[in-house]
């Protein structure tokens, strides 16, 4: 009896966790914008000043309405004429020259339509060949890498575990990499578990692929 109730314990647990950090996490986040969202708006313009309670998620909502009002105002030529001002003056600033010039060439490279930015997980041969590690191909190399390489190269971001967001960025032959049917976020979640999560293989009849042959037969 005592090994049931310990069975469902441990069964309780694997359910209730990850709703409870979800629900703790979203509802911190939401939390979190409303107070930033109202610490910069006039109090009229709060909802609590009416109902006299706060309502959650509406610093989420003014955030977007203010991000698409502000996307349309660039959109037209006065706005970029405001912005490329904007950028010329931010360049010339020496520390908010890096920060802003970085953090925004980064996001135009993630949030552009046609990029390829870790939206393709492979499999490479990393620290050593014979040890496989997962891996996010963020694009083709360019500039004095590419080169001074013999061959055609890409980039790919190797996360760690169980943190995704530090990794190593490494340059690999096209053909050196295994390419993976996997999404992102599935990778992602097998990076964060530590293999504790896999996906399924979407195409478990396909003659797989050996990873010796790969490797060299090493």
């Amino acid at each position: 009896m005592l090994s049931h109730f310990r069975r469902w314990f441990f069964s309780g647990i694997l359910i209730t966790a990850p709703l409870a950090l979800t629900i703790y996490v979203t509802w911190a986040l939401i939390t979190f914008i409303d107070d930033q969202v109202a610490s910069v708006l006039p109090e009229w313009l709060n909802p609590q000043f009416y109902v006299g309670f706060p309502l959650p998620g509406y610093g989420i909502i003014i955030a977007a309405i203010c991000f698409i009002l502000i996307g349309a105002l660039t959109a037209g030529i006065l706005g970029k004429l405001i912005l490329t001002m904007f950028d010329r003056l931010a360049n010339r600033l020496p520390l908010v020259r890096s920060l802003y010039g970085g953090s925004k060439q980064i996001l135009e490279t993630i949030m552009a339509s046609q990029s390829d930015a870790f939206r393709e997980v492979v499999l490479v041969e990393y620290p050593r060949r014979g040890i496989w590690a997962i891996g996010f191909v963020t694009g083709v190399t360019k500039g004095e890498v590419q080169a001074l390489s013999k061959e055609n190269l890409i980039n790919v971001f190797v996360p760690t575990t169980p943190n995704p967001t530090s990794g190593f960025l490494l340059f690999f032959k096209r053909d050196d990499t295994l390419i993976l049917d996997m999404s992102v976020e599935e990778a992602v979640k097998m990076v964060v578990s530590g293999g504790i999560v896999t996906p399924e293989d979407p195409n478990k009849n396909r003659e797989a692929v050996s990873l010796t042959e790969l490797s060299g037969g090493e």
